[in-house]
């Protein structure tokens, strides 16, 4: 990767500016500290300062994380995506864990991305300046120590929770960077939980995002779609059931504005779980977006520059789980939002996983939406739709059963697009809202969408063709999603509320 300038660099620590954080680290030579650009310590003499792109380099560099700024509650950015789609692939995986485990490692996890191992460290070296073992280690500790910090948990659900394999390696990585075990980080006077309680009381952390960030145009495309049994939108909070390995639990979504973060408490039978649900919170609401760079890039377009100038902090909703999200997107052809969310409401209710009262958290929350090998064994003829809808709902399952790596962010969004059109009954537009929503392809752009062709028209008010509609977008990559979604909403506005089609 290109070196950061150094001297720009410094001023941005210098002056502690916000624009930086996430985006660099200095390393202090003389402290072997590092630290965000916003760190309130006395900024160190020039010479003795490193930058580095990213946490993992900053500590594969020797560097340990600073207690005061706590590297682990920067913005996860996603400063690299639009430059390796196989480094933004890799890092999704290693955020679910791919690289955790006894199984696991890097010949496995680039198999999975579909490159050699020694092209994906080259490539992580390259746009990251760290190897993908170092990522998943920094990932580790970063979480570990923001779990030390903001909950109750005991060590050993700690070291659980943040993916090390056994309590001796978790304590002698936190004695080996901090020289101290980890319980010594914890604040005084913090009583932790007793083990096993997690399920019952959750756990509560800090997400980051880079501001601005829109959260009534999260909170109303959620409400709109919400499934009644799996999820709700009680004022201004969000809450979903979840299954993980086949276990119940629920999260709660609110929003921190004077943080710039998302506080989720999440319910899980095993703290084993969290990484694997922080991650998809992430996704769902879009907490890595470097939004600021992806709103000047669209707004070079008259088109869309007042749309980003009135929605400034506008995320790419995503999708909690792939399968549940083509689902979604199946019973979504030619019908409203609406019509969409009642048909997805039967289905839960036909072949869904109830909930036990004791593991709910919500009382209105009593299904998990069904797995592939529910909605394959149910008999679909109860849901009142369409034959080939219905078809199109049981090859979608049997694909998944098939390949359950299905949706995971493999190839170019091209790859991705002819690879869901196969499954029967998946067109052109769902396959690309497919990608947009559960594979968060940031460049996926359903450009036969009526809402987009609506949003896209001219003054005149004629239409673009789905043709044209495409043509005008190749500027717009590789951020056509944001693009999408700018549109759909802008169209939603338009309309004042009239009968929305199944993607605004």
């Amino acid at each position: 990767m290109e070196p950061l300038d150094p001297e720009i660099s410094y001023r941005a620590i210098q002056s502690r500016d916000r624009r930086f954080d996430g985006r660099l680290f200095v390393g202090v030579t003389s402290t072997g500290i590092y630290c965000r650009p916003v760190c309130p310590a006395r900024t160190p003499m020039p010479a003795h300062c490193r930058f580095y792109a990213s946490a993992a380099a900053a500590q594969e560099a020797g560097f340990r994380p600073c207690l005061r700024c706590r590297p682990e509650t920067a913005p996860d950015l996603g400063a690299w995506r639009g430059t390796s789609n196989t480094v933004s692939r890799g890092l999704a995986l290693i955020a679910e864990g791919a690289l955790d485990g006894e199984d696991a490692g890097v010949e496995r996890l680039a198999e999975r991305l579909g490159v050699g191992g020694r092209q994906l460290r080259r490539l992580f070296e390259q746009h990251l300046g760290a190897s993908p073992i170092a990522v998943a280690q920094t990932r580790r500790v970063l979480f570990a120590k923001q779990l030390i910090h903001d909950t109750r948990l005991p060590m050993a659900e700690v070291a659980l929770a943040s993916g090390f394999g056994s309590v001796r390696r978790f304590n002698e990585t936190f004695q080996r960077l901090f020289g101290r075990p980890p319980g010594a980080l914890r604040r005084k006077g913090v009583t932790p939980l007793p083990e096993g309680t997690v399920a019952a009381t959750g756990v509560t952390v800090e997400l980051r995002y880079r501001p601005p960030y829109d959260w009534p145009a999260m909170l109303a495309y959620l409400r709109a779609r919400a499934i009644a049994g799996i999820e709700r939108v009680e004022g201004e909070v969000y809450r979903r059931t979840v299954l993980h390995d086949g276990a119940p639990g629920t999260v709660e979504i609110a929003h921190a504005p004077h943080r710039s973060s998302l506080s989720a408490t999440i319910r899980v039978p095993c703290v084993r779980g969290l990484p694997s649900v922080v991650a998809r919170i992430r996704r769902v609401f879009d907490l890595g977006a470097d939004i600021a760079a992806i709103g000047a890039h669209l707004a070079r377009d008259p088109l869309l520059a007042p749309l980003v100038a009135e929605r400034p902090g506008l995320r790419a909703p995503g999708g909690w789980d792939g399968f549940e999200l083509a689902v979604r997107a199946v019973l979504g052809q030619q019908v409203t939002v609406e019509a969409a969310r009642r048909l997805a409401g039967a289905l839960v209710r036909l072949c869904g996983t109830p909930i036990a009262a004791a593991d709910r958290g919500d009382p209105a929350l009593a299904f998990a939406f069904p797995t592939p090998a529910q909605v394959a064994a149910a008999d679909l003829s109860a849901l009142g739709m369409p034959g080939a809808r219905k078809a199109a709902l049981l090859a979608l399952a049997e694909a998944v059963l098939a390949d359950p790596g299905l949706f995971e962010p493999l190839g170019s969004v091209e790859e991705t697009v002819a690879r869901l059109r196969a499954i029967r009954g998946v067109g052109e537009w769902t396959a690309h809202y497919i990608a947009l929503r559960a594979v968060r392809e940031p460049d996926a752009f359903p450009a036969s969408d009526i809402g987009l062709m609506r949003g896209a028209a001219g003054p005149d008010g004629r239409r673009p063709t789905a043709t044209e509609l495409r043509g005008r977008a190749e500027p717009w990559r590789p951020w056509r999603a944001y693009a999408a979604q700018h549109l759909w909403t802008a169209d939603a506005l338009a309309r004042g509320g009239g009968k929305e089609t199944s993607h605004a």
